[in-house]
């Protein structure tokens, strides 16, 4: 990224960070040349404390890092859109955004059930749905999105479209355990339609 206009706003220019998979808008701090620069060397989103007149790396002391995925800049070359995947909560409030959790877009929900599917993994089979089918046969888990598949088909062809909707749900359900269980996950899903498009 080159071009970025410095003399704006006293050398700092503001950056947004944004959830690298699912959008959700996380936090604005600035960033001037060396913030910048840190943040490429080290793979940690750094800002420059307007308060404390420092660089800081945030999670630098809570351990709540901001791992760098991408960075851009704007098409006036005065902003910074920073990718970023975040460990632990981004919000010194212990929320995951600095804007609330309610600020995610709608579609932000597929990647916290496709973690938290993933979490499931090594829970206790008796309390949880997912952990069983994630620790049973393969066998099964594929038949259940084959089911889910046939079901919502036929609410396609002969349901209402409230049925539609929980069938829809339901496959898509069983089909990111089915994705987990082999080690892959919304991600590469998305990547792969990506590719196609």
């Amino acid at each position: 990224m080159t071009g970025l206009d410095w003399n704006r706003a006293g050398g700092l220019l503001p950056a947004v960070v944004q959830h690298w998979q699912s959008g959700q808008v996380l936090m604005l701090g600035y960033m001037n040349r060396q913030a910048l620069a840190a943040t490429r060397s080290s793979g940690r989103v750094t800002f420059w404390s307007r308060s404390r007149q420092c660089l800081w790396t945030k999670g630098e002391t809570s351990g709540n890092i901001l791992h760098l995925k991408g960075i851009y800049g704007d098409c006036d070359a005065d902003a910074i859109l920073v990718l970023a995947r975040p460990q632990g909560p981004t919000c010194h409030l212990g929320r995951q955004s600095c804007f609330g959790n309610d600020a995610a877009p709608q579609l932000a929900f597929l990647h916290d059930l496709d973690q938290t599917i993933a979490g499931r993994r090594g829970a206790d089979v008796t309390a949880s749905y997912t952990a069983r089918l994630l620790n049973g046969p393969r066998q099964r888990l594929a038949q259940k999105v084959g089911e889910e598949g046939v079901e919502t088909a036929l609410a396609a062809v002969a349901g209402s479209n409230d049925a539609l909707l929980d069938e829809s749900a339901d496959l898509l359900y069983h089909l990111l355990v089915l994705l987990e269980s082999r080690g892959l996950g919304l991600g590469e899903l998305v990547s792969r339609l990506a590719q196609r498009a």
